[in-house]
């Protein structure tokens, strides 16, 4: 199981902040943000991705594990 973890403008959008989701074969980055974008709608919104705490492109040919942990994270700023 992965557990995929929302911030800011996506938790509004997905009602939830995590869930776990299960997956029976091998699952890439890509893969799931299409299917999160089919299931939220997720389009319209600016997050970066984090897996495991690193910053990665969407669009890395990342193949996820199952202890693997992603995060959606809103625009920030630094100061």
């Amino acid at each position: 199981m992965i557990e995929v973890k929302y911030f800011g403008a996506v938790a509004e959008k997905t009602k939830c902040e995590f869930e776990k989701l299960s997956f029976s074969e091998e699952l890439s980055l890509q893969k799931l943000l299409q299917d999160l974008d089919e299931k939220y709608e997720l389009e319209s919104l600016t997050f970066r991705v984090a897996v495991n705490q690193k910053i990665v492109s969407k669009t890395s040919d990342y193949t996820l594990q199952t202890s693997d942990i992603v995060a959606l994270l809103p625009p920030f700023a630094g100061g």
